[in-house]
């Protein structure tokens, strides 16, 4: 085009609205503007301004109008269809407006590590999808010592999981707390008493699964003499391996009471450590310097209503 560029002009709006359009669509149903007005309550004059005003801005007739009946045009006819279509998403932009206003759709993604996604999350979401339906809950799989960071990055709307450090960006709600078991197979030495002592586990081969539960076992006996302390003599990444390793009696594990949902099926007997009786306290992570949607806001109160334990 000889080298110029031709410029695209948009397309304006219309400059008719939406209370004309919908006295227009009742009109055309009703095929009287009594009736119409009836219905939207209004008087029959205020539904014949509307129409009058939206054929001004048409540039052509929607009625034929007489003493006896009221027919639509072909002009109109032709329009009809697509002043229905414009009332019909409107109408599906506001109930999709109020759910979210409601808390009744929507999308959460929730971080949490292995057990607690797969143990303590499933229950809770269908749970609350009996009342809320139309809420999308996605777990994102994500290790202990990456949770805070999920929801501070944005990557997780909320997350759940043991208790970790915070900085000033993240919320942090201590939800329950579960004691510290010994997990092992029938056939194991100490599977032969009701409970435990930190000192005895020392005699004993330990697995640990992952870097968290490492050092949650070495903080566990802090207060014991060195000789004392528990080592595990392997660590592996997930938990359902600690586990198989431990229904095959080639050396138990610790790991939190809730975990039982996968240990029993494997045969594991559970036993209490005392001296001390140590805790896993889990929390709820939520952003405090970016707003989350409704939807996250929901599910979130229905976790603390559900999870939180008196202290």
């Amino acid at each position: 085009m000889n080298g110029i560029t031709a410029i695209r002009v948009p397309m304006s709006l219309p400059h008719f609205t939406l209370r004309q359009l919908e006295a227009f669509v009742t009109v055309a149903e009703m095929r009287s503007f009594t009736a119409a007005a009836d219905r939207l309550a209004l008087t029959p004059s205020a539904v014949s301004q509307l129409v009058g005003e939206l054929e001004d801005v048409l540039n052509f007739k929607l009625f034929e109008r007489s003493t006896r009946r009221v027919g639509i045009t072909s002009a109109g006819r032709e329009f009809l269809a697509s002043a229905e279509s414009v009332l019909k998403h409107l109408r599906m932009a506001q109930t999709a407006a109020s759910d979210v206003r409601n808390r009744a759709a929507g999308v959460v993604r929730i971080a949490a590590p292995l057990v607690v996604a797969s143990v303590i999350l499933p229950r809770a979401i269908k749970a609350y999808q009996q009342t809320r339906p139309k809420v999308r809950i996605h777990i994102r799989d994500a290790p202990v010592e990456k949770l805070v960071d999920a929801v501070a990055s944005g990557d997780a709307d909320l997350a759940l999981g043991p208790d970790r450090a915070c900085g000033e960006d993240i919320a942090r709600t201590p939800l329950f707390e579960s004691p510290w078991v010994l997990w092992c197979a029938p056939t194991h030495p100490l599977a032969r008493q009701r409970s435990v002592t930190w000192a005895q586990l020392h005699a004993h081969s330990l697995v640990a699964a992952g870097r968290d539960h490492e050092r949650s076992v070495a903080q566990m006996h802090t207060g014991l003499p060195t000789e004392q302390r528990v080592k595990p003599v392997e660590i592996v990444d997930n938990i359902s391996t600690a586990l198989g390793l431990a229904a095959a009696d080639v050396s138990a594990t610790l790991a939190p009471d809730y975990v039982g949902a996968l240990a029993k099926p494997l045969g594991l007997v559970r036993r209490r450590i005392l001296q001390p009786e140590a805790m896993r306290y889990v929390c709820l992570y939520s952003p405090t310097q970016r707003a989350t949607s409704p939807a996250a806001e929901g599910f979130a109160e229905h976790l603390v209503k559900l999870l939180a334990r008196p202290q």
